[in-house]
């Protein structure tokens, strides 16, 4: 009897041993089951986020030409603008300098018209009385185009105006002054095209 209650009890301890052994083999089965979804979502997260940065790279790249295209684009219309600002100050040189070259060519004229005109009263002669309407045309032209003559005399000397060829002492007048013009110069605009040529006091 004493055996077969030994038998028995072996065989209970043999028979809950098993069950609790299948027990622990179904719990870490599905440990490792939830351990392989869990490292199987793992991945495909990565998966995802790297097919996410691969897409902000691919749009950072767009982004990059945009800005490369944008910035060539401003540079060329500052490049433009410059030019143009350039043509435009070339152009206004290049007619200042082809001005000044007639103003230039047509004073001797007006020179030859004031020491004809010096000889002749007016009234005296009508054929002088019409070349002194020319000459008084002449000067009014030119007046509108922008060029007028240098005040000289009883003005200070200044050399960016006057150019002195004689110089004389007289108690009358001040020091450094403009007492008689040889030659009457003119200004086109603001750029002297012919300085006045002059006798200068003290």
């Amino acid at each position: 009897m004493a055996e077969n209650k030994k038998e028995e009890f072996s065989t209970e301890e043999a028979v809950k041993e098993a069950v609790e052994n299948a027990e622990e083999m179904k719990e870490e089965a599905a440990t490792a089951e939830n351990t392989e979804e869990a490292a199987e979502a793992k991945d495909s997260e990565k998966e995802s986020k790297k097919g996410f940065k691969k897409k902000e790279k691919k749009k950072d790249k767009r982004d990059e030409q945009i800005e490369q295209l944008n910035d060539r684009v401003m540079r060329q219309m500052a490049e433009f603008e410059n030019f143009r600002r350039r043509t435009e100050v070339e152009k206004s040189q290049m007619f200042a300098t082809g001005a000044k070259s007639i103003v230039e060519k047509i004073l001797p004229v007006v020179d030859n018209f004031e020491r004809g005109l010096a000889t002749v009263e007016e009234g005296a002669d009508p054929f002088a009385d019409g070349m002194l309407m020319i000459y008084k045309q002449l000067l009014t032209t030119l007046d509108e185009a922008g060029v007028k003559p240098i005040e000289a005399v009883g003005q200070e000397f200044n050399p960016d105006f006057h150019n002195a060829v004689m110089h004389v002492e007289d108690e009358e007048v001040g020091e450094n002054i403009v007492v008689e013009e040889f030659q009457k110069g003119y200004m086109y605009n603001d750029t002297v095209v012919r300085h006045s040529m002059v006798k200068v006091a003290n």
